[in-house]
C-alpha cells in the first residue's frame, strides 16, 4: 500500500463502509485517514457500539465521521439512535445523500412518534434521495415531508401505518418506480396512485381483510399478501401477478384485461370462486400459473371447487408453459366429466413443466386419468414432478394409488419425478 499512489489509496479505501472498519483503517496512518473525506457509503451495524467506552455520545461519534465526508452518497444506521442526532447528521449529508437506510426502532414508542421533530420528520432534510428503507417505524400521524422530487424506491419494513398517514407519505413520493410495504398492520383500506409506480410488493399483517385499490398504469409486478379487496384497473403492463391471503380470506377482484401478464400466482386457504374464475379469465395470455388454494365459499363455510373442464381450461390458457397446481383446482381438474369431451385434435401446445401436489388417495382414479392426459396431451412436456405429501389415510387404496404413482414414474421416467 505504501508503494501506491495516493489517488489508487484513496480509490481503494473509498469502497470500505462498515463504519468499524473505516474507524480502524484512519488510525492506521495519515494517509489513510487523508482517504476518510473520499467515502461514498457508510454502514453501522447494530452492534457498532457495543462495548464502547468513550465519553462521546453514539450520535455524536457518528456526527464527527460524517462530517469529515465531503460527499456521502449511502448512509445506513442500524444502531440505535435519537431524532435530534439524525436530524444533526442529515444537516451534513443531506445534499450529496442519494440512498438513506433506517432501523427506526418506535414501532412500539408512540410518544417517540408523536415527538417533534420525529425521527420519520427528519427525514424530509434529506430531499435528494433517490431511495429510502426504514425498519420498524410507528407511522400513527402524517410525515411531515416535502416532495421528494428524485425519490425513485421507497421500502417499509416491520410497520404500524395508518391508512392517511400511509397516503400522506405516498403523495410526497410522486416519481416513485419501486414501492415495497412488507410486515405492515393496522391498515383497513389502502390507496395507491402512483403514475410511474413500476414494481410494488405490498404485505399486510394481521387479518387479511383490508382492501387495496391500485391506480399504477406503468405497473409491471404485484404482490399482495393480505387483502380480501383489491382493485386494480390499469394493467397493461402487469407482466407478474401474486395474490394471496394466508389469514382472511379473498372476496373480490377487479382487474383490466391482463393482456400482459406472463406470472400469475393464487394463494391462500380461502378464495370465492367469483374471484377464482375471474381471475382465471382474464389471465388467458399466462405462461406461468400457480395455484395453491385449498377451499371456494362465499361465507364462513368452506367448500371445494366446482369442476373444472380439462379441456376448456387448457384451451382458454394456449401460451401455458409451466403449471404449478395445489390442492382443491387439482381436484377440480380430476372430476369425472373433465375428460369426457376430448375433441380430435386436441392438444396441449406449449406446456412444459407441471408440478402437482397430492395428499389425498380420494377419487385416485379420476387422479390417475388427469396426470396421464397431461402426459399424453401435452407434447412439449419435458418436466412433471409429483409431491406426495402427508397421505391422511391408512387404508389400503393410499399404498394402490402410491404404486399407481410409480407405475406413472417407471412409464415415463424421463419426464416424471416423484418428490
Amino acid at each position: 500500500m505504501e508503494s501506491l499512489p495516493d489517488a489508487i489509496v484513496q480509490y481503494i479505501l473509498s469502497h470500505l463502509n462498515n463504519a468499524r472498519d473505516v474507524a480502524v483503517c484512519s488510525c492506521v496512518s495519515k494517509r489513510w485517514k487523508e482517504s476518510l473525506p473520499y467515502l461514498k457509503s457508510l454502514y453501522f451495524p447494530r452492534n457498532s457500539f457495543d462495548g464502547y467506552t468513550g465519553s462521546d455520545s453514539p450520535d455524536i461519534v457518528i456526527w464527527k465521521m460524517l462530517s469529515s465526508i465531503t460527499c456521502l452518497e449511502e448512509l445506513v444506521v442500524y444502531s440505535p439512535f435519537t431524532s435530534s442526532g439524525l436530524a444533526s447528521w442529515l444537516l451534513l449529508v443531506h445534499s450529496s445523500l442519494k440512498h438513506l437506510e433506517l432501523r427506526m426502532d418506535n414501532i412500539t414508542d408512540y410518544k417517540a412518534c408523536v415527538d417533534s421533530p420525529s425521527k420519520l420528520d427528519c427525514v424530509s432534510a434529506a430531499k435528494n434521495l433517490e431511495s429510502l428503507k426504514l425498519w420498524g417505524v410507528l407511522m400513527a400521524n402524517s410525515p411531515k415531508w416535502d416532495v421528494f422530487k428524485n425519490l425513485k424506491s421507497l421500502e417499509i419494513v416491520g410497520a404500524r401505518l395508518e391508512d392517511s398517514a400511509l397516503s400522506a407519505a405516498l403523495r410526497a413520493c410522486p416519481k416513485l418506480t419501486n414501492l415495497v410495504l412488507l410486515g405492515c398492520q393496522g391498515f383497513r383500506s389502502v390507496s395507491v396512485e402512483l403514475p410511474y409506480l413500476e414494481q410494488c410488493k405490498l404485505d399486510f399483517y394481521g387479518l387479511g381483510n383490508c382492501s387495496l385499490s391500485l391506480t399504477c398504469p406503468k405497473i409491471e409486478l404485484l404482490e399482495v399478501q393480505g387483502c380480501s379487496w383489491l382493485r386494480v384497473r390499469e394493467t397493461t403492463c402487469l407482466r407478474k401477478l401474486l395474490i394471496a391471503n394466508n389469514s382472511g380470506r379473498v372476496y373480490m377482484v377487479d382487474f383490466g384485461k391482463l393482456s400482459a401478464l406472463e406470472s400469475l400466482s393464487m394463494r391462500g386457504v380461502q378464495w370465492c370462486w367469483d374471484a377464482i374464475s375471474k381471475m382465471l379469465e382474464w389471465s388467458s395470455e399466462v405462461k406461468h400459473l400457480y395455484m395453491k388454494v385449498e377451499f371456494t365459499g362465499d361465507l364462513e363455510s368452506l367448500l371445494p371447487f366446482p369442476e373444472v373442464d380439462f379441456v376448456e381450461f387448457f384451451n382458454s390458457h394456449p401460451k401455458l408453459q409451466k403449471f404449478d397446481i395445489h390442492g382443491a383446482m387439482f381436484a377440480a381438474l380430476c372430476q369425472k366429466n373433465s375428460l369426457k369431451n376430448v375433441e380430435p385434435g386436441f392438444v396441449i401446445p406449449c406446456l412444459e413443466e407441471v408440478v402437482v401436489q397430492v395428499r389425498s388417495p380420494l377419487n385416485a382414479e379420476q387422479k390417475m386419468s388427469t396426470l396421464e392426459s397431461l402426459l399424453k396431451y401435452g407434447k412439449n412436456l419435458k418436466t412433471m414432478v409429483i409431491r406426495i405429501l402427508q397421505m391422511k389415510s391408512n387404508h389400503s387404496s393410499s399404498d394402490d394409488f402410491f404404486d399407481e404413482i410409480c407405475r406413472l414414474r417407471f412409464m415415463n421416467r424421463k419426464i416424471v419425478r416423484i418428490e
